[in-house]
């Protein structure tokens, strides 16, 4: 039998939030080059403000904080008062960026008060995913952009592709996740995000996919990198919720599997993996 589905929305409030301050500077490097394509696609100038969503540690929140520069705003918000706080702790006194523990989909907005809404893997966990962007849609100026990255589909992104394939025939085979409840890759049909946002009222949306190898893991040596990876593997995303009911035996033989499936990707002081996104871009209606 299929074991209950273990892509499940993690609980960003307590254990996950943790484990992501632990771990921020390897997520924010691994994550940098897509977030830095939304911002990219997002095109802020100088004196805008900026709806950040799912800000985690504050990096895509610090980024815009440049672009827009000190007659500018940003306001990034999570629902995790650990990474709110590691966000508050890496921003300089002078950026013009705050952050605030906040649910994006239901605490009030000012209305109208922003020029862009933007994320970087923040918006695939909503419960209400259409009422999450029309609630947010009401923060933006008419005319307003958006724009955001996520996840294409698991087989595409091998954080994950690789340790879960890795364990075939260790572990009992589970449930892939359903494609309608929250999680990284609840995104990942792109009919879906176009059906979502146009329902939540917004125009002039295009999906487009974006692809880059990127670092998982470091060390100062190959091999530290390696097993650094596994260990963030063994802490982090799904395999850490496969294996956390398991004995230690069999949590040895799945972590070397995924050392072997590590070893067999390049890089020298990161694990260099692929990684599948789609940018996404849209607009509030003038009128």
């Amino acid at each position: 039998m299929a074991k209950k589905n273990v892509y499940q929305v993690a609980d960003w409030k307590g254990q996950s939030g943790e484990r992501w301050v632990a771990y921020q500077a390897r997520l924010d490097a691994m994550m940098a080059v897509f977030g830095h394509a939304a911002i990219e696609a997002a095109a802020p100038a100088m004196g805008e403000r900026v709806l950040d969503v799912g800000c985690g540690a504050g990096a895509s929140s610090l980024d815009l904080a440049t672009r827009v520069g000190a007659g500018g705003h940003v306001l990034g918000v999570d629902i995790s008062e650990r990474l709110i706080d590691r966000a508050r702790a890496l921003a300089p006194q002078d950026t013009p960026a705050l952050f605030q523990v906040a649910d994006a989909s239901s605490t009030e907005l000012p209305e109208g008060a922003f020029d862009i809404l933007f994320s970087r893997f923040g918006v695939m966990f909503f419960d209400d995913p259409t009422g999450a962007f029309a609630h947010m849609r009401r923060a933006l100026k008419p005319g307003g952009r958006v724009a955001f990255v996520c996840w294409r589909g698991m087989a595409e992104n091998d954080w994950v592709r690789l340790p879960m394939g890795a364990i075939k025939g260790i572990l009992p085979p589970m449930a892939p996740p359903d494609p309608e409840v929250p999680g990284p890759f609840s995104f990942g049909d792109r009919g879906r995000v176009a059906r979502i946002l146009t329902a939540a009222g917004f125009t002039d949306i295009a999906i487009a996919p974006f692809d880059a190898s990127i670092p998982f893991g470091e060390g100062g040596t190959r091999d530290a990198a390696i097993d650094d990876a596994v260990k963030m593997t063994l802490e982090v995303g799904p395999l850490s919720r496969a294996l956390a009911d398991q004995p230690d035996d069999i949590r040895a033989r799945a972590s070397a599997a995924v050392r072997a499936a590590f070893a067999d990707r390049p890089g020298e002081q990161s694990v260099m993996i692929d990684g599948a996104a789609w940018i996404v871009t849209a607009r509030n209606p003038a009128s």
